[in-house]
């Protein structure tokens, strides 16, 4: 992906290498953030738990903060400077205003509104602070476990949690939860669930789309490089891995095909209206 042309926004805030406290176990916050991904994106508030539990003894102890042009931030900053065009622009054309987002980078665990953020759980979206959190130590991860290296489909994972962002400002975030509490049983509240982020990839696409047609910074093998990386996080994908079967009513993110499907879809039309995961399937 090509980004140099990209001018890198000013809504990144830098915290790694900063200590957080946290003593032995695991801690209220990690326990509140797990119980918010439960409230609004029907993660299972135990998974969160089980996980951060099990990265917690392994996790290399924080060191010095890199340096804040090093290339991985740089990029950081024009991925999201560049979402902040594409998305302002957007709402500008529909009589609104895009309230940009600050993104986080940490190291390990982090304060946020929703409770301690821990790498563990990956990037996330914090509706309580409207913040996206990431350590960069997932692009690692991105690379060896999921076999998707390249900045293509590191900026398709902040392009996702940005998505997150728009449906929160949109309110669709706040729908979705009201209907989840409506539902009659688990299976259909993580089907909800699911619909939300299938949009959020699908928005991931039409932000792709636009910025390639404003600035060309597609490469070849960049697609091939997003779609394996979707294709990894697929719920099913990732069940087979970790338990070998797959419980199609426990899924909250969709499958590998869907969020394939839904960010084609998205990068195909390059507008938000074809995302409408409600009403499509």
């Amino acid at each position: 992906m090509r980004l140099d042309d990209e001018q890198e926004s000013r809504n990144v805030e830098d915290r790694r290498g900063m200590p957080v406290g946290r003593a032995g176990g695991i801690g209220i916050g990690t326990i509140v953030l797990a119980l918010v991904a439960s409230y609004f994106f029907g993660i299972d508030p135990q998974t969160v738990i089980g996980v951060a539990s099990q990265m917690q003894s392994a996790a290399p102890p924080q060191g010095g903060r890199p340096p804040a042009d090093d290339p991985a931030t740089r990029q950081v900053r024009k991925v999201l400077g560049s979402t902040e065009r594409t998305w302002g622009e957007i709402f500008r054309a529909n009589g609104r205003t895009y309230e940009e987002p600050t993104l986080v980078l940490f190291t390990g665990a982090t304060p946020t509104a929703c409770g301690t953020g821990d790498a563990a759980m990956g990037p996330f979206y914090c509706p309580g602070d409207r913040k996206v959190y990431i350590d960069l130590a997932f692009y690692d991860e991105l690379e060896r476990r999921f076999h998707a290296p390249g900045n293509a489909a590191q900026a398709y994972v902040i392009a996702h949690e940005i998505g997150h962002h728009v449906q929160n400002l949109l309110g669709t975030s706040d729908k979705v939860q009201a209907a989840r509490q409506r539902a009659h049983s688990q299976g259909e509240a993580n089907a909800l669930s699911v619909r939300l982020e299938l949009q959020a990839d699908c928005y991931a696409g039409v932000w792709m789309a636009r910025a390639n047609e404003a600035r060309h910074i597609l490469e070849k093998g960049d697609l091939e490089g997003i779609l394996t990386a979707a294709a990894a996080i697929g719920d099913d994908t990732l069940q087979k891995q970790a338990r070998g079967r797959v419980v199609p009513d426990s899924f909250t993110h969709g499958t590998s095909a869907q969020r394939m499907e839904w960010f084609r879809r998205g990068i195909e039309g390059g507008n938000p209206g074809t995302c409408n995961t409600f009403v499509s399937r």
